[in-house]
């Protein structure tokens, strides 16, 4: 199964609303999700900062602050057949 990584933070309104697309994408996609709170790593923190949320598959970073549904949809098609 593929996972993917989302970066967030508490209170951000953008990762609670890219967290709510990809858990209703689950519905169709066979994909678990990891949810990473930036201010639980401090290496974290400072990677990304106010950058969040961010998605990646492995290193490859997919998408951030909105979710890009169409390389969303590219990676897992390609990684899943």
């Amino acid at each position: 199964m593929i996972t993917f990584i989302v970066y967030t933070r508490a209170g951000c309104h953008l990762c609670e609303d890219m967290q709510i697309h990809l858990s209703s994408l689950q519905n169709d996609y066979s994909f678990a999700l990891e949810v990473r709170d930036v201010d639980q790593d401090p290496e974290w923190a400072e990677k990304f900062d106010d950058k969040v949320p961010v998605l990646f598959w492995g290193d490859q970073e997919i998408c951030r602050y909105f979710l890009d549904l169409v390389k969303f949809k590219d990676i897992f098609l390609k990684n899943t057949t």
